[in-house]
This record gives C-alpha cells, sequence and structure tokens, in this order.
C-alpha cells in the first residue's frame, strides 16, 4: 500500500473500532482492568483519626509538629501492545490477512484505553524489535500506531519471542498490562515470559485462520511456508491430513495455554476472526469475574 492508501485504511479503521471501543469496551476495559493501587499524593499536619502508621518521621523531625503521608488511588494506566509481525501474519484466507484483523483488534483495545485516559504504546517484532513507540496519550498518538500496524514488512520472516520479552521488560518500568498479539506459532521461552510477568499484567492474544485449524478437502495443493519459504504439496482428500491438521493445532494451543498459566498470566484464542468482539467481550467478562 502507497501512503494515500495507508491513511484511507486507517481513517476508515478508526471511524470501525473508535466507536465499537467506545459502546463495548470502555466500560468493561475501566472495570477489569484495575489501577497500580495507591500512590504517594501529599504530606499534611496530623490530625486525630490519621493511622500513625503513615507518619512521616523526617518532615515531622524538621517541622517539629506530627505530619502524615498522603496516598491516593493511582488510576492511569499503561498499555503496551506488543504484535508480532513475522511472515506467518500476512496470511489470510477469507476476508483479510491475519496481520489486518491484528490491527482491528489493537485499534479497538487503544482506544478503549484511550477513553479511559490511559497510556498506549507499541512494540513491533519478528525475530527483533522492529518497531519501539513509547506509551503516550491521544488521538493522534492512536492513529500513530494503526497506521504503522497497517504498514507492510515484507523483510520480517521469521519469529523469536525472546528478544520482544526481554526488551519489554527492560524498557517499560511500571507495571502495565501488556497484550502479546501472535499466531504463536514458535515456542516462547518459559524463563522470558515468566520474568516478564512478574513486573507485568500479561495476555496472550492467539490470532488463528480458519484453514490453519480445518481445511476443506479440495485436493491437492501447491503451498508455502511464510516464514522458511519452503513450497510442498499436500493432498486436502485424506482424512489422514485434515484430522492430523485439527490435532496439531489443538495441541499447540493448548501448549501456549499452559505456557501462559504456568507463568501466571492470561490466554485468548480468537479463531472465529471475524466475531473478534464477542471472543474479546468473553474474556472481559470472564476476567471480571475473578
Amino acid at each position: 500500500m502507497n501512503t494515500q492508501e495507508v491513511l484511507k485504511k486507517v481513517r476508515k479503521l478508526e471511524i470501525k473500532t473508535k466507536g465499537l471501543s467506545k459502546h463495548l469496551f470502555s466500560g468493561a476495559y475501566h472495570s477489569v482492568f484495575k489501577g497500580r493501587g495507591m500512590s504517594f499524593s501529599e504530606v499534611r499536619e496530623y490530625a486525630i483519626g490519621d493511622d500513625v502508621r503513615h507518619i512521616d518521621w523526617n518532615v515531622t523531625a524538621r517541622s517539629g509538629l506530627a505530619h502524615v503521608k498522603v496516598y491516593e488511588e493511582e488510576r492511569e494506566l499503561t498499555l503496551v501492545l506488543a504484535v508480532d509481525v513475522s511472515s506467518s501474519m500476512r496470511f489470510g484466507s477469507v476476508i483479510q490477512r491475519k496481520m489486518d484483523w491484528v490491527a482491528e483488534i489493537a485499534a479497538v483495545l487503544s482506544f478503549s484505553a484511550t477513553q479511559n485516559h490511559d497510556k498506549v504504546g507499541l512494540v513491533l517484532f519478528s525475530d527483533k524489535v522492529e518497531l519501539y513507540i513509547p506509551p503516550k496519550k491521544g488521538k493522534q498518538h492512536i492513529l500513530r500506531i494503526i497506521r504503522e500496524l497497517l504498514v507492510d514488512r515484507p523483510e520480517c520472516m521469521t519469529t523469536n519471542y525472546k528478544i520482544p520479552l526481554e526488551y519489554i521488560n527492560s524498557i517499560i518500568s511500571k507495571r502495565s498490562i501488556c497484550f502479546i498479539i501472535s499466531d504463536f506459532f514458535e515456542p516462547i521461552p518459559d524463563t522470558s515470559l515468566k520474568i516478564l510477568c512478574k513486573r507485568h499484567d500479561v495476555i496472550g492474544i492467539q490470532i488463528q485462520d480458519p484453514i490453519e485449524k480445518k481445511i476443506a478437502a479440495i485436493g491437492i495443493l501447491s503451498v508455502k511456508d511464510l516464514e522458511s519459504n519452503k513450497e510442498f504439496l499436500i493432498d486436502t482428500n485424506q482424512n489422514e491430513y485434515s484430522n492430523s491438521l485439527e490435532k496439531q493445532s489443538t495441541k499447540m494451543i493448548e501448549a501456549t495455554r499452559l505456557q501462559f498459566s504456568r507463568a501466571n498470566a492470561e490466554f485468548l484464542v480468537i479463531d472465529d476472526l471475524s466475531n473478534y468482539i464477542k471472543s474479546l467481550l468473553r474474556f472481559f467478562k470472564m476476567r471480571q469475574k475473578r
């Protein structure tokens, strides 16, 4: 896509997803993702009834009068979108590519966050960190994030999760909500994921095209692995192949789900891409009950 086509698509995506986030997600987002707790606000003179555990002894010693620290709820959050832009994310069998669905999902989450006055940051990765946009607020910032998600990056071939996970942990100091959005075709290093989860609230979103789970019997197909560039033939008429594909897909999903669970993170699979809104709302409701 040229610049004009990207800008046109950004505008179209803004109209679609901003409305969805406003009417469906902002309330759920606010109730599901809590603030970081209590933060220091000011020091004032001690009054009868104040908790003596909050006395600031340094200020008390300097002034000669008892002073206490005052705390207030810290509501502002930071949302970090870590998005896989490797070659496999450019695949799509229906309507649009996985990466285009990711742009929609990321836009909905971003607009929900910005309506809640939270910051949003972006990390694009393949086998390295391709782009980092520091967390900020504002509509123009969100539009930039969407624009970057829509840009084709044909040079990004393979995936290496260790690098972006460690990068996020080193660059984002405050506790944040971190969405890792990928097809998770490659295994995630357990240690890197666990270290990230100790500091941040981590949620994995797996994007799966329908044909990656089940393929119709339409004869012999020539297919190509987008990350390795290897080409091979498959006979879709063979029941063994169809059953093997479904079992392999299920096994891969459950292995990834277990990894996230062991790291005390959450995991969501979106395989019905056209109805990703339902999947997100279901996830929000389930999380709200916990």
